[in-house]
């Protein structure tokens, strides 16, 4: 059976206007629907050019309210692709001009990252292959 790839992606949140006003901000996403309901409050955006999708779901009532922790079990972080080391460094650019605090432009031996974090500390990387 065939894969084509994640379709998307879903982060719960505790301010999901917050949240996705940041997500639309930086990545130069769009809202494609949502809705708030008494049980969840729900965003889904989508990145015009690469089709990416994420959705952002805040739960009023139930959620926890806890920060982000990669050390729990469950999503550690979500890594973003990129094309080129210009494209890299231009995200690095485009950090700072948000002040959103984020890792120098670090090698690894399967590719160059940049790793940040989004208002609930979801860690999140923006990512070039090794070549």
């Amino acid at each position: 059976n065939m894969l084509t790839g994640i379709h998307h992606l879903a982060l719960t949140v505790t301010d999901v206007e917050r949240s996705a006003a940041w997500y639309r901000e930086l990545l130069g996403m769009v809202q494609v629907i949502g809705d708030d309901t008494d049980d969840v409050r729900y965003r889904v955006l989508a990145h015009p050019d690469s089709g990416m999708v994420i959705g952002l779901r805040q739960y009023p009532v139930a959620g926890s309210g806890d920060a982000f922790d990669e050390m729990r079990t469950g999503m550690d972080h979500v890594a973003i692709g990129v094309e080129s080391a210009d494209e890299l460094a231009g995200w690095a650019a485009r950090l700072d001009e948000l002040g959103i605090a984020h890792s120098p432009v670090t090698e690894t031996p399967i590719g160059t990252v940049i790793v940040f974090r989004d208002p609930d500390n979801i860690q999140l990387e923006f990512w070039l292959r090794a070549a």
